[in-house]
């Protein structure tokens, strides 16, 4: 399909919500897809580094995207070590920051264990 056949998604799709609404609508969508993407994948403390990249380079691919960190709690890692030298990630590891923008508007969208809740939440940390 060339420019001149091109949807123009924004104004077809989203034109019913604000530019803030959109930058915070692509920070959800890549939380969940990492969660729901990554969780249970073979980690070792030798594929953590790899692992972490990975999942920030998949992230940066989708709309709107132009920042993700992801750390995996090594710690925890080691912890949970079989004799197999691996475990499944999961969500009690993961700590994440996704920075989306759309039309100037920033979305800071953080992904973390939080104890008192025993659940990774997902949360906006920021608007700007």
């Amino acid at each position: 399909m060339d420019k001149k056949q091109r949807i123009d998604v924004n104004k077809k799709y989203f034109n019913n919500i604000s530019s803030r609404e959109r930058a915070i609508f692509e920070g959800g969508i890549s939380m969940g897809a990492l969660f729901h993407q990554f969780i249970g994948t073979p980690v070792s403390i030798n594929s953590v580094e790899m692992l972490e990249k990975s999942i920030e380079q998949s992230l940066e691919l989708q709309p709107c995207v132009v920042q993700v960190d992801v750390v995996i709690n090594r710690k925890k890692l080691e912890e949970l070590n079989t004799e197999f030298d691996y475990v499944s990630l999961s969500g009690d590891m993961l700590n994440v920051n996704i920075i989306t923008e759309f039309n100037e508007i920033k979305a800071y969208i953080k992904m973390e264990y939080v104890d008192e809740l025993k659940y990774p939440l997902m949360y906006i940390t920021d608007l700007k």
